[in-house]
């Protein structure tokens, strides 16, 4: 069995059912609660324990599950700028050019499957779960849940927005004003499995962003996702007459740069077991840092 929770009740939490106490303070989500009830082992104090069983101040409480089936990913050894990691997750730093995760056109040679051989080669069972998608051409800072609740975790900050991410672009044209932010919904071009675009009926997007420098007939800007929403930031700063540099899917031109000049910059949240607030920064690569000298 691996652990996957122990701590200490609270004051706050005496008198309340372990189920209470798991759901609320801790996010255990009713399937992976149910997991634990029936394939892992739910303790208090060292014993055997039922969720509805009340807890008092002091008792301490683990969680134990059975080791995770590993993916079905192809284990490829690749090189992999990790920036941090513990027993919850990992943050890598992703180039230009590598697809996360495996697809129909990319079906191995993606950062899954050079995850995959590193948890392999350090003994470990695991699933990949990314948390942010990046998209091919998309460098900077990616995070990886290392086990269900964890992920679970992470997806509940993204849709709760507690979870800040920090993109940084250069864009064609002068953009005017010095911040904004960009309030339109994204669904499906017509006609198109991959193109999105501003529609009526579309999902709700936000976007914030401010202008760090101009120069050349471009703009360097700041952007934070307030959304998650497919090609999000490249969809809405076309849709605002600034398509990224290299963006040719979403009107913008290579002759600068051979993918589109997008970085995740920066990644902050609060680490769901020790509640800590980590934060990430990622220098732009060659290329971009490149190109923002024009912006300058």
């Amino acid at each position: 069995m691996n652990e996957l929770l122990r701590f200490q009740v609270t004051a706050e939490e005496a008198g309340r059912s372990l189920r209470d106490v798991l759901q609320g303070g801790y996010g255990l989500s009713r399937r992976l609660l149910n997991r634990a009830k029936y394939e892992g082992v739910i303790r208090v104090n060292g014993r055997l324990a039922r969720v509805t069983c009340k807890v008092q101040a002091g008792d301490v409480v683990t969680v134990e599950l059975p080791p995770e089936r590993s993916d079905t990913i192809l284990p490829q050894p690749m090189p992999l700028a990790i920036r941090f990691e513990d027993d919850d997750m990992m943050v890598i730093s992703k180039p230009a050019g590598l697809v996360v995760h495996p697809t129909r056109t990319h079906p191995d040679g993606t950062l899954a499957n050079g995850v995959m051989a590193y948890w392999m080669e350090k003994g470990e069972a695991r699933r990949f779960r990314p948390v942010n998608r990046l998209d091919k051409d998309t460098s900077g800072l990616i995070l990886i849940a290392k086990n269900q609740w964890a992920h679970e975790s992470f997806s509940r900050m993204q849709r709760e927005g507690t979870m800040k991410r920090t993109y940084q672009a250069v864009v064609h044209g002068v953009v005017a004003r010095d911040e904004g932010e960009i309030a339109a919904p994204i669904g499906l071009r017509p006609g198109s499995i991959i193109e999105r675009t501003v529609r009526d009926d579309g999902q709700f997007a936000l976007t914030q962003y401010r202008v760090l420098g101009r120069g050349a007939g471009l703009t360097w800007v700041e952007l934070r996702l307030q959304t998650g929403r497919t090609h999000q930031i490249r969809v809405h700063l076309s849709y605002l007459g600034h398509p990224l540099v290299g963006d040719d899917l979403y009107g913008g031109k290579r002759d600068l740069i051979d993918r589109q000049a997008l970085h995740a910059v920066r990644l902050q949240f609060d680490h769901p077991r020790t509640k800590q607030t980590l934060s990430f920064e990622d220098p732009l690569p060659a290329d971009m840092a490149d190109l923002v000298k024009k912006c300058r």
